[in-house]
């Protein structure tokens, strides 16, 4: 499928949901892993790869690099990076293809670690607000690489003709940063200390598959924000199984709750999910682990908790191990149907609550007091949201009205679909098979 701004979902609401329901793996840890088969000349298998449109466009720049790739179904494949061919990184396909994908800038650490130099084009991704890439070259220069200025605009390069272990102190807890110099960290010479790492749980299958590779990556260091890493020599090939996507399983919750629904989420990963499921408890729903399972009761109503001092509860992001920003739009489209109040605190991108307008049309009361925050004023099933036709921003506003728009009264219309692909796999196919009512143009 290729991306366009009319592909349209048509979404008849107000249908309850039921059955069981399994996370893909993680889109987030898929892009870094994936970026971590250049590091080796050998194979490295990777095991429930969500088939998705940014992981379909990471492997296809992996392709034009050299990187053989074998499907063994099921989200299975083999990746052998013996041969890399630079004469990828001057074509137009190159330039346009990582321009169109932010995981791109991921590929700069293991190809600088591996040949002595790399290139990339700026990133784009999501429109949801400044994105920096500061923590990204801060990183690398630590470790011994320049910055060199290329003819052409849009493009970075980065040269070392040895990598060397320092102490790193990351200026922000970056988990795009800290990938890239845990990358090249691994290859290089010496102990690398990196502090104020991020951790989030993709970063430690990131780690996990280095060790796997040969990497000395001190395992007490991994899930701290401070990393201690022995570089090697070389890297030799691996098996590497990805986890269920927290953000799905977020998104699920939410979407349970939102249509009245009883639903399982298999596979869940429980003991990954960190405060997540506390969240959405504290936002009234009941969330029951059972095994590796979540068990997700059908609710009529749900309230919002509140402070213990009396008020109004505020859901805001932070840094693993607090709240994901992936899912405040869900937890914000959850909180139009409940009962009682919430401030929704977006912190880290300020763009990323502009999705609203969409929400306030379909007859949600919302107060956007600025670009981060918003109050949400819960309207406990009593009037139901109504359907309208919007577009989809982004990956995480587009599934949050996707949600708005199943437990709408109505049909709506969501174009700008090919947003909700990047992150969701078959999410059409996935949501029918639990009753939803939707299709696309």
């Amino acid at each position: 499928m290729n991306p366009t701004t009319r592909d349209t979902l048509v979404v008849e609401g107000g249908h309850p949901l039921a059955g069981c329901i399994t996370p893909q793996g993680a889109k987030n840890e898929a892009l870094q892993v994936l970026a971590a088969v250049l590091l080796t000349e050998e194979t490295v298998t990777m095991h429930r790869l969500p088939d998705i449109l940014d992981v379909r466009h990471l492997i296809d720049l992996l392709k034009g690099l050299g990187v053989k790739v074998d499907n063994l179904g099921k989200g299975s494949m083999r990746f052998t990076a013996e041969k890399l061919d630079t004469a990828f990184f001057e074509g137009e396909s190159f330039k346009q293809g990582g321009a169109g994908l932010r995981g791109s800038i991921m590929l700069l650490g293991p190809l600088l670690a591996r040949q002595g130099w790399a290139m990339a084009p700026r990133p784009g991704g999501d429109k949801i607000g400044r994105r920096r890439l500061d923590t990204h070259f801060m990183g690398l220069q630590a470790l011994g690489a320049k910055l060199v200025p290329t003819e052409e605009g849009g493009m970075y390069r980065v040269e070392a003709k040895e990598l060397r272990g320092t102490h790193i102190l990351l200026d922000e807890a970056s988990v795009t940063g800290t990938a890239n110099v845990v990358m090249a960290a691994a290859l290089a010479k010496g102990v690398t200390t990196i502090y104020n790492a991020a951790c989030e749980p993709y970063i430690q299958q990131l780690c996990r598959l280095i060790n796997a590779m040969g990497g000395r990556i001190d395992p007490d260091s991994i899930g701290s924000n401070l990393l201690r890493i022995e570089g090697v020599d070389r890297l030799h090939g691996a098996e590497h199984r990805l986890l269920p996507d927290m953000i799905e399983v977020g998104s699920f919750m939410g979407l349970a709750a939102m249509t009245r629904s009883s639903l399982r989420i298999q596979d869940a990963a429980p003991a990954e999910l960190g405060i997540i499921p506390e969240v959405f408890r504290r936002m009234g729903l009941q969330v029951d682990v059972q095994g590796e399972d979540l068990w997700i009761p059908q609710q009529d109503h749900y309230t919002i908790d509140h402070f213990m001092d009396g008020s109004i509860l505020t859901v805001s992001d932070a840094p693993w191990p607090g709240f994901t920003p992936d899912l405040l739009s869900v937890v914000l489209v959850m909180a139009t149907q409940a009962k009682g109040s919430v401030l929704i605190h977006q912190k880290m991108f300020e763009s990323r609550l502009f999705f609203v307008d969409k929400l306030i049309d379909m007859g949600a009361q919302i107060i956007l007091c600025d670009p981060h925050r918003a109050t949400v004023i819960g309207l406990d099933h009593v009037h139901p949201l109504s359907g309208i036709r919007m577009t989809s921003p982004d990956i995480r506003a587009g599934v949050a009205l996707l949600i708005a728009a199943l437990s709408a009264q109505g049909t709506s219309y969501i174009d700008n679909a090919f947003q909700i692909d990047r992150g969701y796999e078959h999410i059409v196919d996935r949501l029918s098979a639990l009753g939803a009512s939707l299709h696309r143009i």
